[in-house]
Formats: C-alpha cells, structure tokens, sequence
C-alpha cells in the first residue's frame, strides 16, 4: 500500500483511497478547512485518490489558492441557489463583474429585481444547502455537449467561450442539480461554504466572503464609491464596445474588427485623460498633479498622455516619477522574508523629494535625479527644471496619494488621481477575470524586457508587491480627486504571446511553477493580437515597447 507522508508523518492508505480521507485525518493539524492537496508539488483537487507513495502539502482557506478556490464555490452555491428560489425561466443572465472589498459584485438580468426579500431568500437557500453538505461532482464531456448544456441554460457566453477552445473536453461541475463551469479548483462540497453573506448594493449585489487572514469571518463591507464608479464605468464601456467576455473578443479578432476595438478604447481612454485635464486646469493653485496606484498600472504612460492634454489648455507640464528619487539599492528597506521592499514608503528618499518640490514651488532651479535601475544607484544627468506661471508637475508613483510622501506641500497645491488597471472583461457570465492577473502578466512581459528578469523572479516577488499594495496603496485610493481605469480591454489577447515563453521557461520543479501552470491555462482562452496596430501612445507600449515616451 503507499505511504503517504505529510510534514512528519508518514502514514500507508490503501490505493483509491480519496485524498479527502487523508485530509479528515490530518484536519485537526490546521486552524483552517483543508480545500486542496499537492501531490509532490502538484496541485489537485480533494477528490483525486492516493494511488502512488507521495509527500502531501495541504491548502487552507488561509492562503491565496485556497481563497480561490472558496470563492469559485461560493460563486457555485450563490448561482444555485438564485436559479432555485428564481427559475431559470426568469433569469436572463447572471453576471459576476468584478471584486468589490473581499466580495463578487453581481448582476441578475430578467425579469428579477433583486431586493431586501429576495436576498434572503436566496440566503436561507445557499446556508439550506450548506447545512446538506452537498458534494461536488466534477466531471468531463465533450465540447459540443458543453455548448448544447449551457445554451439550454441560457448561458451564451460560455457556450461561445467552448467554441474557441482547442481541448475536446470540458470538465463541468455538479451541486446537487446545477451544473456549471469554472476556471479553477473547486471544494469538494457545500459544507465548506460556512460563511458568507448578500448586500445589496448599486443596481446588483455583493456576494460577501471571508478573506485569508481570517477565513471563518465575513470582511466588513467597506464602500469604495469612487472605485466603484470607475468599474461601473468600465462595465459600460465594454457593453458599448460589445465586448464583455473572452467569448466576444475572440469572436471580434475572427471578424477582422481587431482595429475597430483598439481605435474605439484608445478613443475612449483619451477622452477620459481630457476630462481629468479640464478639471485640473479649473484648479488655479494646482502645481501639483500627484498619480499613484499599484504595481503595473501604467502609472508612467499616464502621466505622460495627461501631460500632452494638459498642454491643450496652455499649461507647461513636466512628468515626474518619484522612482527617479529611489534611495540606492543597498539602503532599500527590507521585507520580513529579507528581500528588497521597493513598495515601502521609505524607499523613497522622501527628504530629498520633499526639499526639492518645495524648492521648485518656490521658483527655484532645481536638478531632478534618474534612478539607474539596471545599477541600483540614483544618477544627476544635468537634468534642471525651475517652474514659471503656466508650469505643473505631474508626479508619479505609488506613494503619490500618500500625504506622508509629499508632506511639506500644501494641500490645495496637490490634485490626486488613482491609476488602476481595473479589468473591464470577464471569462464569461461566472468567471471574473482578477485584477490582479492582469498586472502580473503585464509586469512580468515588462521585467523580462527592461530589468532582466524571469517570469519565475517576478511570480516569487508578487506576494511581496501585493502586501506592499495592501499597506502602502490601497488605503488611499478614496482619497483621490479622481479615478483612471488604465485597462484595455484587448491587452491579454496582445500580451499573450509576450508572456507565454516566460511562463513555459519557469521549471516544473520550482515553487512557481503552479502559478505560471495556472496562467498559462488561462491564457488559453484568448486568441492573439498582433502589436502592428497598437499606436505608440497606448498605455501598452509601457509594457511591450515601442512607445512614443519615455518609459
């Protein structure tokens, strides 16, 4: 018989013996609920069997696959249990858009208005089936079959999404009688869906979970309106653009209507930046347009298009990146793994930006430095700048909303704008694409590129960018004036065949390797674009190159 052993212990289970056997066994080793197992480094799912000797590694809702994996469920008995209390003969469709605090914000169209009454009933229906511990049940079909299952259900735009894909199976999943697909592991029942809860809020809901650091408790719904606005803004646009699934864009790349779509969202990204410059033009003791956002936002791009709008006024705008004020890479505070924290406020040498911007307010010449990234060392190139009636500086970075970044400043000097790429696409009708996702493809196609490093490197990095996210940018992002969503909708189908070699470069035997497996997995959906007609101003030249700016 294999033995099986976890941590320490070695234990012999009979062949076919589920893994979720072995996890009830070693449950009461964890403070959280076991969702997942590796296998010898290998993700699987809890109802795969032991079959071979293996060393076992569990996931907990504690961590960020395991969080993953209880959304999908959640999401799972949320749609069951719509369509139960509802009838599918009244939903049109149900769409998860987007992250909204640690929740899915939800829209129900048909002939459904969803309310105070209706939310609790749904509510009695998913604990009611909690309570029944309903299993799971994940199994495999033929494409075609896949299509016919989900037209039949109304659900057009993953029965579109099977139709590109190359696999002829598709792996369905089963709770009690709702089938439905997910991008993704799943739990092994209902059971391990305790705690969540329903809010309404804008013309949808918010499906409320728990987050990993502490997984037994629903997050406190805490309002980001103005995030929330620009989201609801992104929704809009790609329903303009016709393109609000994998599905769509894909169908739009095989019509030949790739240009359309990239002429009409460069279009509608500009016309944004002119709004934003007309508001700060109206602001007379503005000397100070401050950018921030979290890593891979296109933080620079912006900056600079902003410039070129804010000239259209009469104005004399000069991009700043507090990266250029870096301190050198020896002195960059630590993380508690020991890596460099390049996301930590300190570092930044924030007395050498702030003796220099009030020096500028004052009418002095000042040299700006440039930060040698390749070198770790910041650099004076002869590079001054003195400020006249008609000059603003448009400074960017992550730390830019922070007050404490820019604190000899005044106030009223200051317009903040909150850079974010908020992914306006989803897979389909339940599968939200993350933010998150978007921006790591998107800085690992630039750290190959302009820093030498590998898709591997900048996977092992993230967590340490997400934490400094967490700390350092995301509890200023409603301090802003205003929002500026820096997503195109076509960047994944543009960047796929940028990232996909550095994904398949990250070896099998490295801790990064699940990662990268999922992304290229993802990655699968889309058809690709070519960069032939991306114009040098878009904010994806930061990434891939070719930019008109200096990025």
């Amino acid at each position: 018989m294999p033995f099986i052993t976890v941590g320490e212990e070695r234990k012999e289970y009979e062949a076919g013996t589920p893994f979720l056997q072995v996890a009830a066994d070693f449950q009461d080793r964890y403070d959280n609920d076991i969702l997942l197992v590796k296998e010898n480094g290998k993700l699987m799912e809890l109802f795969k069997t032991v079959h071979k000797d293996a060393r076992l590694e569990f996931v907990t809702a504690a961590e960020t696959t395991g969080q993953q994996v209880y959304e999908r469920g959640a999401i799972l008995l949320f749609l069951k249990a719509v369509y139960g209390v509802a009838g599918q003969e009244k939903i049109e469709k149900v769409m998860v858009n987007f992250s909204v605090t640690r929740g899915c914000y939800i829209e129900i169209k048909g002939e459904i208005t969803p309310d105070e009454a209706f939310l609790r009933e749904v509510k009695a229906f998913m604990e009611q089936v909690v309570k029944e511990d309903v299993p799971v049940v994940k199994r495999s079909v033929n494409t075609d079959s896949a299509v016919r299952l989900f037209e039949h259900y109304g659900m057009s735009e993953k029965a579109k999404l099977f139709r590109y894909r190359n696999s002829s199976q598709v792996n369905i999943y089963q709770m009690g009688d709702f089938d439905d697909y997910f991008y993704g592991y799943m739990v092994p029942s209902s059971g391990y869906l305790k705690w969540f809860d329903l809010k309404l809020y804008g013309e949808g809901l918010v499906l409320l979970l728990p987050d990993k650091k502490n997984p037994k408790k629903v997050a406190e719904f805490v309002p980001a309106p103005k995030v929330f606005g620009a989201l609801l803004e992104a929704a809009r646009w790609k329903t303009c653009l016709d393109v609000e699934t994998v599905g769509e864009l894909n169908d739009m790349i095989v019509q030949g209507r790739t240009n359309e779509l990239i002429l009409v969202q460069e279009a509608l990204q500009e016309r944004k930046l002119a709004e934003i410059s007309t508001i700060i033009k109206s602001r007379e003791d503005c000397k100070f347009v401050m950018l921030a956002g979290p890593s891979s936002s296109g933080k620079t791009t912006t900056s600079h298009r902003l410039s070129v709008q804010l000239k259209a006024h009469g104005l004399k705008p000069h991009p700043i990146a507090v990266d250029n004020y870096f301190v050198d890479r020896e002195l960059t505070p630590r993380d508690e793994n020991g890596d460099y924290d390049f996301e930590n406020l300190h570092s930044i040498d924030l007395e050498a930006f702030n003796r220099d911007m009030t020096a500028l307010l004052a009418g002095e010449r000042v040299e700006i430095p440039a930060f040698n990234f390749r070198e770790g060392k910041r650099e004076y190139k002869g590079d001054f700048l003195q400020l006249g009636p008609e000059d603003i500086l448009v400074i960017e970075g992550i730390h830019a909303l922070n007050d404490a970044m820019s604190y000899a400043l005044p106030k009223d000097s200051k317009f903040k704008i909150y850079v974010s790429a908020l992914n306006q696409l989803n897979i389909d009708e339940h599968n939200r694409i993350p933010t998150t996702d978007g921006r790591l493809i998107r800085r690992m196609v630039r750290d190959a590129r302009t820093r030498g490093s590998n898709a591997q490197d900048t996977i092992a990095r993230w967590p340490s960018v997400r934490r400094g996210e967490d700390s350092n940018i995301f509890p200023y992002q409603e301090d802003a004036d205003v929002v500026f969503n820096s997503a195109l909708i076509y960047e994944l189908a543009v960047l796929k065949p940028y990232v996909e070699p550095l994904l398949f470069s990250v070896p099998k035997d490295a801790p990064e390797y699940i990662e990268a497996k999922r992304l290229l997995k993802f990655l699968q959906y889309f058809l690709a674009i070519g960069t032939d007609m991306i114009p040098n101003t878009s904010l994806l030249r930061e990434f891939i190159g070719g930019s008109c700016f200096n990025v």
